[in-house]
């Protein structure tokens, strides 16, 4: 009997330890899925979530701004990087009236003028072309003013192998000072993309974002394959997570880039600025852009 009741005692102690362990695990899932719903719920209601826009480098290269309004407005993207150089026109040549007449427009419908991309950077050797780079770039940035957004993507794009690239860094940081005290006045922020042969290591962007030292010089994070490159993509992110201004995007559906933890970290800092998709050209641009907006939705739970 005593054997027996030992037994007994063993079968059902087992059993109770089991389920004690099926329910802490149920717990902890609940938790998190609790977690998750309340996540999903913050950013559904518009809490710490970033805005979906669109760079014209690829898709809209062609497009005059009519079109741009036109694709925007109907794929519900809400803004838009104006790359230098695309048949948008808007340029510094543009006269003061019809800096005016751009700036009505993009007013007047759902679709913000939140950036200017420019193709200037700040790595040259050469001292003239560098002082005549950092000129241009100030035009730039008045234009950017007088047509109602909110400031410039400027790049590094390499460095130089005659000169140290301690050097090369400290330059684009400082030339990137001047024009953040130059942009401040005007209410213009100096975005960094994180871009170029080198120049795209994460740790070389927060080397020149410390050089230039300006609350007006921030980072467009790029989603470079690169950004998973050292330590990984967490830490590359949180060596500029409180100077992130912009972001651009690749195709979201690549499976190699973490698109979705980079949503979930934006959205954990409390990013409300603009995410701009960089999309191939397309023979059906606005489809493509309703798919690229549905899953930029799903992968932050929106959807």
């Amino acid at each position: 009997m005593k054997n027996a009741t030992r037994r007994h005692f063993l079968k059902t102690a087992g059993l109770g330890l089991g389920a004690f362990a099926v329910a802490d695990k149920l717990s902890a899932a609940g938790k998190t899925k609790t977690k998750e719903s309340k996540a999903a719920a913050s950013f559904a209601a518009g809490k710490s979530r970033h805005h979906l826009g669109m760079v014209t480098y690829n898709l809209g290269a062609d497009w005059d701004v009519a079109t741009i309004l036109k694709n925007c407005t109907e794929a519900q993207f809400e803004g838009v990087e104006l790359r230098t150089t695309h048949k948008h026109g808007v340029e510094v040549s543009l006269t003061k009236s019809a800096r005016g007449e751009v700036k009505k427009r993009f007013a007047d419908s759902p679709v913000k003028l939140w950036s200017l991309g420019s193709a200037f950077d700040f790595h040259t050797p050469d001292q003239a072309k560098l002082r005549r780079d950092i000129a241009a770039t100030k035009e730039y940035i008045s234009l950017a003013h007088d047509v109602g957004a909110t400031g410039v993507k400027v790049r590094p794009n390499g460095l130089p192998k005659e000169v140290p690239v301690e050097k090369t860094l400290e330059q684009i940081g400082k030339s990137l000072r001047e024009l953040g005290e130059f942009g401040a006045g005007l209410g213009q922020q100096i975005r960094l993309e994180i871009h170029g042969s080198g120049t795209a290591q994460v740790p070389h962007i927060k080397t020149i974002l410390d050089a230039a030292a300006h609350k007006q010089v921030g980072a467009c994070w790029n989603s470079n394959p690169s950004d998973l490159d050292g330590a990984g993509f967490d830490h590359n992110f949180d060596l500029v997570k409180d100077r992130i201004f912009t972001v651009h995007l690749r195709d979201i559906y690549l499976e190699e880039y973490p698109f979705r933890r980079l949503f979930t970290r934006l959205n954990e800092i409390g990013f409300a600025g603009f995410a701009f998709a960089e999309i191939p050209p397309s023979g059906d641009p606005v489809r493509v852009m309703k798919y690229f907006r549905s899953l930029w939705l799903a992968y932050q739970g929106l959807l």
